[in-house]
């Protein structure tokens, strides 16, 4: 008989303009395997303040177990354009975070080494390794439906980092000012009727991208039988399996490959004037 390996266990972050929350990960199944910790995120969201909280949710995590296996490194996904480190734009958070050194600050704050990617690439990954779109080849976009619009890029599993797909234009403005979640509950539409901008969306999305599978994904998903089944494109279009759950799996996944890979592997460069 083959004794069954451990599992290998990281702990994943998900920091969003309303919730920072965090738990510990078996990043081989995909599956949380303790209590996720949420607190609020402070008002303002300003970067200290985010770090202090951040810090807060990690310690419960870790007091409460299990202890995380494959190294120190803790994921984190976060609502912004994330580059080396760096974030470049802030989408719910203080504009203090644009071209913020996010790593060093989280790293510094969490008293472990923070890798730190785009909340919705991280949510993505998790939906391609484990949900919607595991074991399918070719292109897969993962978008989420919100108060935004998220995107998340993915050739042969490889994700194409930062993508911004919700700020494609229809009706002379960005998508999602038009098309998320947010757009049906402010103006009060219908399901047909936001289904109709929705497939303008996609339609466009499509027509870039060609995609093999689209995977939809946001709260709004758990409802995915009001709208989906109205949209006609050429790629299946389905909603994301892991839900709530895929920011933290995600930033798991991507804290236990950076520690397998080595303890300087990415290392963000410095920062040069």
């Amino acid at each position: 008989m083959t004794a069954r390996k451990d599992p290998r266990l990281a702990v994943g972050v998900d920091i969003g303009g309303s919730g920072i929350k965090a738990a510990v990960v078996d990043v081989d199944a995909g599956e949380l395997v303790a209590d996720r910790v949420r607190h609020k995120t402070p008002e303002g969201g300003k970067p200290d303040d985010v770090a202090e909280v951040a810090a807060t949710v990690l310690a419960e995590v870790l007091q409460a177990g299990p202890e995380p296996t494959t190294g120190e490194t803790v994921g984190v996904g976060f609502p912004a354009v994330v580059q080396h480190g760096v974030t470049r734009t802030a989408a719910n958070v203080h504009e203090d975070w644009v071209d913020a050194p996010a790593a060093e600050l989280l790293t510094k704050a969490l008293g472990r080494r923070a890798v730190v990617a785009n909340d919705a690439d991280v949510a993505g990954l998790a939906e391609v390794r484990f949900g919607a779109g595991r074991d399918v080849p070719g292109v897969v976009v993962v978008t989420t439906l919100g108060t935004g619009i998220g995107s998340a890029l993915f050739v042969d599993g490889t994700l194409v980092p930062n993508t911004e797909f919700g700020h494609l234009e229809i009706d002379g403005e960005d998508a999602e000012k038009r098309a998320a979640d947010s757009a049906r509950e402010r103006e009060d539409l219908s399901w047909k009727d936001w289904a109709k901008r929705l497939q303008r969306y996609y339609t466009l999305l499509e027509l870039l991208l060609q995609p093999d599978l689209v995977v939809v994904g946001g709260g709004v998903s758990k409802k995915h039988d009001k709208f989906l089944p109205l949209l006609d494109l050429r790629a299946p279009i389905v909603p994301a399996q892991l839900r709530n759950e895929a920011g933290i799996i995600g930033a798991a996944v991507m804290a236990a490959e950076l520690d397998a890979a080595g303890p300087t592997a990415g290392t963000p460069a410095k920062e040069t004037a």
